[in-house]
């Protein structure tokens, strides 16, 4: 099993760069192998980095993810026709052969228990990643940056309505 890059397409927005891929099966050749060994079976870190943040998200009480400044971007990601929500904001992975470890970077609401959250959002994202890629996850560290409070959503939508 080894560790292979390959190039990404370039887009408008960002030069070529280069995405690794782990391979998770090396696969045999030939015609008189079982069908289900043949080849190799490979798996981005950005698939990684989706399934965990998608899973992070499914737990209530996560009002957000990343830091201030990913957030501040990504809200006006969000904003421009065509763009669509970046799933993989705040969280970080490193991807070997057979085990991944993870980072998450939250927002929390006010109120919910932190260490209660940070358990469910571990199982979560254990469950979902070792599930679907079949990875063994070594570790999931969770960073708690903010707590989002009640009025905060109130401030932000009069800032908005005042400007034409």
């Amino acid at each position: 099993m080894t560790t292979q890059t390959s190039p990404t397409a370039p887009t408008a927005s960002a030069p070529r760069a280069e995405q690794a891929t782990t391979a998770l099966a090396g696969g045999t050749t030939g015609a008189d192998q079982p069908a289900a060994t043949r080849g190799r079976t490979s798996i981005a870190d950005v698939v990684v980095v989706k399934l965990a943040g998608i899973a992070a998200r499914e737990i209530p009480g996560v009002y957000d993810m990343g830091g201030s400044l990913s957030r501040t971007i990504g809200a006006v990601r969000d904003r421009v026709p065509g763009g669509r929500p970046n799933v993989g904001r705040g969280v970080k992975v490193e991807v070997g052969e057979r085990q991944t470890a993870i980072d998450l970077d939250l927002v929390v609401e006010y109120g919910v228990p932190i260490t209660d959250l940070a358990r469910d959002v571990r199982e979560n994202v254990i469950a979902a990643v070792e599930r679907v890629t079949g990875l063994d996850v070594v570790e999931v560290n969770v960073t708690v940056n903010d707590v989002h409070l009640p009025g905060d959503d109130a401030e932000e939508t009069t800032a908005e309505s005042r400007v034409a």
